[in-house]
């Protein structure tokens, strides 16, 4: 059973999906403990994946059979699990696992005639970035791209009727564009190489002469603007505030910490395993130009982010940045740079669910869009305010959150590259971090009439349980949304303490792989 692990981590939610549509339709009240049984098995291979490959190291699963031993390097699809991906696909199920805790009642309230469909787009948008993030094979990478994202444009235009379609079409559009240049760049590839695995591609680009073709520059150019437009580095950011802002509660709390950071992997995994650091780094040299776009990125997201009066646009702008941190350290073209940008996918994904979840509860039991509008929630809403500040605190960079430690390892590679521009952005943007929140913790906490706030909230709390909405936690909501917030915000924290042995995995990961031991020493 262990050596089908690989396989069953995707077919759990894809045979969970069919299931779905089969059984649910009929029973709505079916969906959910389909969802979360398919994730369950998902979550469970994911951990023993990660154990597997710590103790024994990578493992590469041929589909069908085909393996090198009968057949060439570069035919027959192929999966490969190592202690990088191996991580990130335990970020992946314990975000869709929460979120689906998160989801219960809240999904067939925002979509009461099409449940069953959300949770199938649901499910299938996991299989998409569970393949994108196990996949061998550059050409099913772009299927499992467009899964995930079709998926999510499906999720998105679930929300409000008429911000939510024009966003989801912008999203669309934009998506399809990155699709698109994606594509163009594996076509290149295959023409150069005649082949579309990763592995193989990697060692014919290692050959001098076919390092210097042009035809491979331009693959790398279109695969990596089309890498950016999905993962929404600035300026290339447009579909994303409205996506996330106006989609339903569920689909935000399940986009905004995974579609950028799985983007930002499939970018560093093309970069390193495609391509080779030594091409990367030292043949291109575009180490100190896309710094300074990370730079750019950083700076423009926080800015952005300080001009906002909705909660959640605030929050979609700061993801903006966080894209820029990402890619930053990753073209910092050093050892730390490159560990910094992965624990930091690794953090950002938890910080990011755990305020999209807090200010969702908000929203929908306070009717609080606007910073303006959380006058004396920590009186009413003690535990979701809490979470909240946590994964604040993680934003700003705070010990001992996740957070402090991801954009110390990033400050740590862009002080031993030089790189005074991006130390400065990093610092900039967690006091622009620290500025609105504190101004929207005082807000909550304080508020501009903490008694006149209390009324008015306890007048909310009535007519909430009239209308049903549960507060067996007293303001807080239900425990389905509350507990899930609990756990992201314990997560943060102890992903901050314990953060050594993370990175050591990663610098296991890092090591293990043929084309990154040039990526400490190019500058």
């Amino acid at each position: 059973m262990s050596e089908q692990l690989p396989a069953i981590i995707l077919l759990a939610p894809l045979f969970g999906a069919l299931l779905t549509g089969l059984a649910g339709n009929r029973d709505h009240r079916r969906c959910f403990p389909i969802l979360i049984s398919a994730l369950a098995v998902s979550f469970g291979c994911a951990i023993a994946l990660l154990v597997q490959v710590s103790q024994s190291g990578p493992i590469d699963y041929f589909v069908g059979g085909w393996n090198t031993e009968r057949v060439p390097l570069g035919v027959g699809i192929q999966l490969r699990i190592d202690a990088l991906n191996a991580l990130l696909l335990v970020v992946i199920t314990t975000v869709a696992l929460l979120t689906a805790v998160y989801s219960f009642r809240r999904a067939g309230e925002e979509n009461t005639e099409k449940t069953p469909q959300f949770y199938m787009l649901f499910q299938m948008l996991c299989v998409g970035l569970l393949g994108i993030t196990v996949t061998a094979d550059a050409f099913n990478l772009f299927v499992l791209v467009e899964v995930s994202s079709l998926t999510s444009y499906a999720l998105v235009a679930m929300g409000s009727k008429s911000r939510g379609t024009v966003a989801a079409f912008n999203y669309l559009i934009m998506g399809t564009v990155g699709a698109s240049f994606y594509l163009l760049g594996v076509g290149y590839l295959y023409m150069q190489t005649g082949t579309l695995n990763m592995a193989a591609i990697h060692e014919i680009l290692a050959d001098p002469a076919f390092g210097k073709s042009s035809t491979v520059f331009v693959a790398f150019i279109l695969i990596l603007v089309g890498v950016w437009i999905k993962m929404a580095f600035f300026p290339l950011y447009g579909w994303l505030p409205n996506a996330y802002s106006y989609c339903p509660s569920t689909t935000s709390c399940l986009l905004a910490p995974l579609m950028t950071k799985v983007s930002v992997y499939v970018m560093i995994r093309v970069m390193l395993s495609i391509f080779g650091a030594d091409w990367v780094f030292q043949s291109l040299g575009w180490s100190h130009t896309v710094v300074w776009l990370a730079v750019i990125a950083i700076l423009a997201g926080s800015v952005l982010a300080l001009a906002q009066v909705e909660l959640k646009k605030m929050l979609c702008y700061l993801i903006v940045a966080e894209v820029g941190y990402m890619v930053g350290g990753a073209w910092l073209a050093n050892h730390w740079g490159m560990v910094g940008a992965i624990y930091h996918i690794l953090a950002d994904a938890f910080m990011t669910l755990c305020l999209f979840i807090a200010a969702n509860i908000f929203i929908k039991h306070c009717r609080a869009d606007r910073i303006d509008q959380l006058e004396g929630l920590f009186k009413r809403m003690p535990l979701t305010s809490t979470g909240f500040v946590v994964g604040a605190l993680a934003m700003i960079g705070v010990p001992p959150t996740a957070g402090f430690f991801s954009k110390w390892y990033l400050l740590r590679g862009g002080i031993e590259s030089g790189q005074w521009g991006y130390v400065i952005a990093l610092l900039v943007s967690s006091l622009v971090n620290a500025v609105l929140f504190f101004r929207i913790i005082e807000i909550a906490y304080f508020g501009k009439n903490p008694a006149e706030s209390h009324d008015h909230a306890h007048d909310e709390d009535s007519h909430q349980g009239q209308a049903g909405e549960a507060t067996l936690l007293g303001g807080e909501g239900r425990p389905a949304t509350v507990i899930p917030l609990l756990i992201t915000a314990a997560i943060v924290i102890l992903l901050g303490v314990f953060n050594a042995p993370v990175v050591e995995i990663i610098q296991q990961a890092l090591e293990g792989m043929p084309v990154v031991g040039a990526a400490a020493a190019a500058r």
